[in-house]
C-alpha cells in the first residue's frame, strides 16, 4: 500500500507540475494525514521541493510542492549490430547525457554491456531504471527470438541485468519501441493505428500499434514480417535479400520496392492502419512515391494508409525512454 501511494503522489506531482497537500488528497482519494506524513517523509529525502506558499483565503496559507526531476535518472540503451546508442534522462524526460559508441555490445555474452553500465552508473549515480532495445521477439525480459545472437537466444536478459544492478529493467523489441516513441512524440493524434517498417542490421521488422495499443500477439511475435509468404519461392526477408547487410543502405531497387508495396497491401487489408513509417535513411520521398503507387496495383488506393519517413534512431530512443520513465516513476512496464 505504501508503494502505491509512493507512486500515486510522484505520478500526480509530474502531471500536475505542483500541488498542495488537499489538493493530492482531493485528487487521489486519500486521507489529508496520510498525504502529510508521506509528502514529510519524502521532502526529508529530497524527492520533493518546496515551492511557497499559496495566497490565504482566510486560515493558514497551504504549502506547494513540486517533484525533484533530479531525484531519479533513467538509462536507456539500444543494442545494434554496428553500434550503441544511449541516452541518460531525469523524471521529467530531459535529456542529461547522450551518445553513441562503436562498441558492439550485444556481440559478446554481455560482459561488454554490463561494463557500459557500470560506467553509466558511475557517472550518474542517480540512475534508478534501465530501458534496452533488442533487434529480437522478448517475452517479460527474456529475449525468444533473436537471429545471429544465439547466445541472447532464450535469455533472460531483465533477470541478469536487475541482479546485477538491483534496479527496475524494462527489455523492448526495437520496433515496438520505435513506433511508442513515435506515437509519444509526434503522432498527431492518439489511439491511431500505426505500422513502423524497418530493414536494419539484422532482417526486416515493424513495430504494430492498434487504436494507441502495441500489438504483441499470443507469442509476443508479432513483427516479426520477414517470415511473411510472398512469393512462391520466397518470404519477405529473403525478397529483400536483407540477412547478410551489414549496413544500412537506401531501398532503391525494383524487386525492393515490390516486396514492400505487398506488405503495405498486407497491413492494409488485416488492420487498416492511418500511417505506416519508414525509416529516413532507407528512402525518400521518391521512393514513398514509387511503393504508394505500386501498393494501389495491389489494392484500392483509397484504402492505404498516409506513408511517410521518420528519424527511427530518435524515435527508438523515445521509445525507451517512455519506457524507462513509467518503470522509474510506477514500478511497471508499460
Amino acid at each position: 500500500m505504501g508503494k502505491e501511494i509512493l507512486r500515486s503522489i510522484r505520478k500526480s506531482l509530474l502531471e500536475l507540475g505542483s500541488a498542495t497537500k488537499v489538493e493530492l488528497s482531493d485528487k487521489l482519494g486519500i486521507s489529508f494525514p496520510t498525504i502529510s506524513k508521506f509528502l514529510t517523509q519524502m521532502e526529508k529525502a529530497g524527492e520533493l521541493l518546496s515551492v511557497g506558499l499559496d495566497d490565504s483565503s482566510g486560515g493558514r496559507r497551504a504549502k506547494r510542492y513540486t517533484y525533484n526531476p533530479e531525484y531519479m535518472l533513467g538509462l536507456a540503451i539500444f543494442l545494434e549490430r554496428t553500434e550503441t546508442n544511449y541516452i541518460v534522462f531525469n523524471c521529467l524526460g530531459e535529456v542529461k547525457n547522450a551518445g553513441k559508441t562503436s562498441s558492439t555490445l550485444i556481440n559478446d555474452h554481455l560482459t561488454s554491456l554490463t561494463e557500459f553500465v557500470e560506467k553509466i552508473k558511475r557517472q550518474f549515480p542517480k540512475i534508478n531504471s534501465i530501458a534496452i532495445g533488442v533487434p529480437g521477439s522478448v517475452d517479460n525480459g527474456r529475449i525468444i527470438y533473436i537471429p545471429g545472437y544465439e547466445h541472447l537466444q532464450n535469455f533472460d536478459l531483465k533477470g541478469y541485468l536487475e541482479n546485477r544492478f538491483s534496479m527496475p529493467v524494462v527489455i523492448e523489441n526495437d520496433m515496438n519501441a520505435a513506433v511508442l516513441g513515435y506515437q509519444d512524440t509526434k503522432g498527431n493524434k492518439k489511439n491511431k493505428s500505426i505500422v513502423y517498417l524497418y530493414s536494419g542490421q539484422n532482417g526486416p521488422g515493424a513495430g504494430i500499434m492498434v487504436n494507441g495499443a502495441i500489438v504483441r500477439g499470443s507469442t509476443n511475435f508479432s513483427g516479426e514480417v520477414s517470415f511473411v509468404p510472398q512469393y512462391d519461392d520466397r518470404n519477405f526477408g529473403q525478397a529483400l535479400k536483407n540477412e547478410n547487410r551489414t549496413q544500412k543502405t537506401i531501398i532503391c531497387e525494383e524487386f525492393e520496392i515490390d516486396a514492400i508495396s505487398r506488405l503495405v497491401a498486407s497491413f492494409t487489408a488485416i488492420i487498416n492502419p492511418h500511417t505506416i513509417i519508414f525509416c529516413d535513411d532507407e528512402v525518400n520521398q521518391f521512393i514513398i512515391e514509387q511503393i504508394e503507387k505500386r501498393s494501389s496495383t495491389y489494392i484500392r488506393a483509397e484504402h492505404l494508409p498516409e506513408l511517410i519517413m521518420s528519424d527511427w534512431k530518435e524515435d527508438y530512443l523515445f521509445g525507451l525512454q517512455s519506457l524507462g520513465l513509467e518503470l522509474m516513476i510506477t514500478g511497471k512496464s508499460i
